[in-house]
């Protein structure tokens, strides 16, 4: 692997960058450090429950915690249109 020092023939210092997408990024980056964090819970679930989830989650191709989430905060979301 070559090593180049700033004294030594063949080193350029030429260096480009898109500044406007270092802008966005830093942005992001300050979006998500700014974003809740989510708080942990447990629940005791029937194991072969726990079991289906993961399956229906595998077809989905996502986390079977993503999944369990996402049927909490939809089922809460209905509940609360229901009154």
């Amino acid at each position: 692997m070559a090593r180049f020092v700033k004294s030594e023939k063949g080193y350029e210092a030429s260096v480009t960058a898109d500044w406007s997408a270092v802008k966005k990024g830093i942005k992001k980056v300050r979006s998500e450090a700014t974003t809740p964090k989510k708080v942990p819970t447990s629940v005791a679930l029937d194991p072969k429950f726990v079991s289906d989830l993961k399956k229906e989650a595998q077809q989905r191709g996502i986390p079977y915690q993503v999944l369990m989430r996402m049927f909490i905060i939809e089922g809460f979301q209905r509940m609360k249109k229901a009154g």
